[in-house]
């Protein structure tokens, strides 16, 4: 095959200086004048999208940055390019086949049709993003260990289980999300919470029973702009709740977020619940002062953000106590009254509890031998911050109560 249209289009456009706009127009006119390049143009992307993939990168992510970063054709483009490199890729964990998953329900079947110079830009455009795309921490789903016994039931049988209560989740935060009310909005989300504990501690019981299973894992969660800052802060705070470790890479627009897949699910759940909640509040927050005459700006919302995260960060730490506390007197309660092998795993709950809490601990400081803190800029408007505290406390995430 004869690559050297393809050769000297991408000497010309990937490799010059983003703001050179002649050789990224002398590229895409060598592609578009040459139709029989363009099987070897598309080979060349499935190739780049592998790198990409070498390079730590995971298929949401990618997507995610291309949208930020480029316009919606490009993003059409790479979602087909990482649909047509799937079935040469390795074997990859449930989360990236979930990423395929949606990617493949949401790509359109046929692209939007434009002329063939127009095209060819936008294809330079996609590869010379992907091309500049740093290295990132491998996020490798990890598997079971081996060599362990168990007692309890597989993992295929646990898992229409765990399906249920984590589509309880969603829906339970789908509502509180929905309602207009927040005493409402308010029991909503405590009784997810709820379910979010039980969840948590029912798999680290299981994890203590077994003597085995899965270790940490990491997950990228997207924060996007406009205000980041504060987004990263409310996913930190939802993080250290849940039993994980949020580390968040700015440039990039993620956070990546250490801990067991359970709660890293849960954490993922109720940070984009409570973020949407954030949204919903703002905005009528926003209308209340408009209607006072009172006009607010960019520091009105970024200060509201801020102290929206601040004050569920409060209060989701209060609840993780009270969850610890009454876990504790289960598991003593659990201890007392049974005997053999069931009554040592509940009365070592706390043990298996400590010893999760330090191996998310130890992960995420092997991933990240090196972090900084951040301080929150803008955080300036007065009344922006008062509007955020209430719409943080209508939003309450309670205490766990028991559960029966």
């Amino acid at each position: 095959m004869d690559t050297s249209t393809v050769d000297r289009a991408f000497q010309a456009a990937l490799y010059a200086p983003t703001e050179d706009h002649a050789a990224l127009d002398a590229g895409a006119s060598l592609l578009a004048a040459d139709p029989a390049a363009d099987g070897e143009v598309t080979r060349r992307g499935v190739e780049f999208v592998a790198g990409a993939w070498r390079r730590g990168w995971q298929p949401a992510d990618v997507v995610r940055i291309v949208r930020r970063d480029l316009d919606d054709v490009h993003e059409r483009l790479v979602a087909a390019l990482i649909l047509e490199q799937a079935p040469d890729d390795r074997p990859r964990g449930p989360r990236w086949a979930a990423q395929l998953a949606q990617l493949a329900e949401e790509t359109p079947a046929a692209p939007a049709r434009t002329d063939r110079f127009t095209h060819a830009t936008a294809v330079l455009e996609l590869y010379r993003l992907l091309l500049r795309l740093p290295t990132l921490e491998d996020l490798d789903e990890p598997q079971p260990r081996t060599g362990t016994r168990t007692r309890s039931r597989t993992g295929a049988e646990r898992q229409p289980f765990e399906s249920r209560m984590l589509t309880r989740i969603r829906a339970l935060l789908a509502k509180a999300e929905a309602t207009e009310f927040p005493d409402e909005a308010e029991a909503l989300s405590a009784k997810a919470q709820e379910l979010m504990a039980r969840h948590s501690i029912d798999a680290a019981l299981l994890a203590g029973q077994t003597r085995g299973g899965a270790g940490p894992t990491a997950w990228r969660i997207g924060v996007d702009q406009p205000y980041e800052q504060a987004k990263a802060v409310l996913l930190d705070v939802v993080a250290t709740a849940n039993h994980c470790r949020a580390v968040w890479n700015e440039p990039l627009g993620f956070s990546t977020v250490v801990g067991f897949a359970p709660d890293l699910e849960v954490a993922e759940l109720l940070y984009t619940s409570l973020l949407v909640q954030a949204t919903t509040a703002m905005t009528k927050a926003e209308a209340a002062q408009r209607a006072g005459g009172r006009r607010r700006t960019k520091t009105f919302r970024q200060s509201f953000l801020a102290a929206y995260a601040h004050r569920i960060g409060v209060r989701l730490a209060a609840a993780a106590e009270e969850t610890a506390r009454q876990a504790a007197e289960e598991a003593a309660g659990g201890a007392a009254g049974q005997t053999g092998g069931e009554g040592h795993a509940a009365g070592g709950l706390l043990p298996v509890l400590a010893s999760r809490e330090a191996a998310v601990t130890e992960h995420a400081e092997n991933m990240f031998p090196e972090t900084t803190t951040t301080r929150l800029r803008g955080v300036t408007d007065a009344a922006g911050w008062t509007e955020g505290s209430r719409a943080a406390d209508r939003a309450e995430v309670r205490s766990r109560r028991r559960l029966d």
